[in-house]
């Protein structure tokens, strides 16, 4: 057995089941092999368990004594996890573990995603499941591809649950409950090409460095997008000189801002447009947040290539990466400062007959959503492409009356060491409390996490003191 890397924190139990599941690839439509060691789990322990088609397993802990007359309550965390890395790393999310890292109090992984999203809530309710507390009824349920659908959730038989009180383990900032979240629709814009022999040789446009960050919770800072950084620096030489696009290839999920694009183009004079676009580096620059302060532009030395596309798809393809609404679209009329209406295009990629643009929709107006939903049909049928929503997910209306949203305020309030004063807000990511509140009558729910950083990003770390006092949250809670 591999040495421990989590040292010093306690329980020190539940650091090991995250370094267990860390150890199992579960990224998003992989979540086979965290389902086999859930059910195994339980069996172990004896405890009622159901795994179902969607690899969603649901186990059920008695009461502990002297508790039986005492509500259920159902605690809730998705298994699988945003597999983003550097661009200089060789890690497989199908094969590999997680090598994870442990500085001062933060844990973080080399090079890749951690996976605390969501992986502190698989811990701590495993550690819940098993350990000597005193606890109500306990059912937890432990989803699957909350990260590109919420499919798991959607799916999940909600008959199974006999709570009335939700306890989601899925956010991430300490002392915060999140009380209501935006919904979103997921939009795939494809865009069909020709190519033709080609007539220059081709440069590579080369855009790095940037912080990259979550589509919803970090919608509002206005980081770079890398591919929308990309459209625009190609769309200005396209102006100035026509050209014709050989490739383009960017981001890995709809759901995370993209910090990595690389196109090629045959140009006609690569020193020409070499000097360009290395001005347009400095003027975009200039433009960006602190976060994004390692922002630079790459640009190869020319070489022969066989094909391009012709120069209308090329500037249909820029099209494709300008011209559809990005960033915060609307802000909440009812929380100052709160996001309503967004968009994010989170990866492009070519197959070698069409490009294809990932995007996320999200608002916390259903009839926003649909109309942003409107407007991207509408441009893509615009510039010729092919529009296709998928995997839309509602919204979670703030509850005036929550007992539950009073027990966190009461729990952390009294909680030592506490970080801040505890505070309730919504939020724009997208989150699974709006999926089982419209299931099951009359729940009601909350959601809170640790202090984790940077998500969706190879920079994301934990703080481990805050993951600490985070289960010494949810105890107080449960009591």
């Amino acid at each position: 057995m591999a040495e421990r890397v989590i040292k010093g924190y306690e329980p020190d139990s539940m650091f090991g089941f995250f370094e267990d599941i860390s150890a199992i690839p579960r990224g998003s439509g992989n979540e086979g092999g965290i389902a086999d060691y859930l059910v195994k789990f339980a069996a172990e322990r004896g405890l009622f368990c159901v795994r179902d088609a969607a690899n969603n397993v649901f186990i059920r802990r008695p009461a502990s004594p002297g508790r039986d007359g005492d509500p259920a309550v159902l605690l809730q965390g998705h298994t699988d996890m945003v597999c983003v890395k550097t661009p200089t790393s060789s890690h497989d999310f199908e094969k590999d573990p997680i090598e994870l890292i442990v500085e001062g109090d933060m844990l973080r992984a080399k090079e890749t995603t951690l996976g605390a999203d969501n992986g502190v809530a698989v811990a701590i309710m495993l550690e819940l499941l098993s350990g000597d507390y005193s606890l109500p009824p306990l059912e937890c349920l432990f989803t699957t591809d909350e990260e590109t659908g919420m499919s798991g959730a959607f799916s999940f038989d909600s008959s199974l649950v006999t709570a009335r009180k939700l306890i989601n383990l899925d956010s991430a900032t300490e002392g915060i409950a999140t009380a209501g979240c935006a919904g979103g629709i997921r939009y795939k814009v494809t865009l069909p090409y020709e190519r033709v022999p080609a007539a220059e040789k081709s440069i590579t446009v080369e855009i790095s460095g940037l912080a990259g960050g979550h589509s919803g919770g970090d919608i509002h800072k206005y980081r770079g997008n890398a591919i929308n950084i990309m459209g625009r620096m190609l769309a200005a030489l396209y102006e100035k000189e026509p050209f014709c696009l050989v490739t383009v290839s960017g981001g890995a999920k709809d759901n995370a801002i993209p910090a990595d694009c690389v196109a090629a183009i045959a140009v006609a004079d690569p020193a020409a447009a070499t000097a360009f676009l290395l001005e347009q580096e400095k003027i975009i620059k200039s433009e960006l947040p602190p976060e994004d302060e390692g922002f630079k532009v790459r640009i190869s030395k020319p070489k022969a290539v066989e094909k391009t596309l012709t120069f209308a798809d090329t500037s249909r393809v820029i099209s494709m990466l300008t011209l559809f609404p990005r960033g915060p679209q609307a802000f909440s009329r009812d929380m100052p400062g709160l996001v309503e209406t967004s968009a994010n295009l989170g990866a492009v990629s070519d197959n070698g007959e069409e490009i294809t643009a990932q995007f996320l929709l999200r608002s916390s107006i259903e009839s926003r959503l649909d109309e942003l939903s409107l407007y991207f049909a509408r441009l893509a049928r615009f510039i010729g492409a092919k529009a296709e929503g998928h995997s839309r997910y509602p919204g979670w209306r703030y509850n005036p009356n929550s007992e539950l949203r009073q027990k966190f305020l009461e729990a952390y309030g009294s909680l030592e060491g506490r970080k801040r004063e505890p505070t309730v807000e919504c939020t724009h990511a997208g989150l699974e409390c709006g999926i089982f509140v419209g299931k099951i009558p009359g729940l009601d729910a909350i959601s809170i996490g640790p202090d984790i950083y940077e998500l969706h990003t190879p920079a994301e770390r934990v703080d481990l003191r805050s993951w600490e006092r985070f289960f010494k949250l949810v105890l107080k809670m449960l009591s």
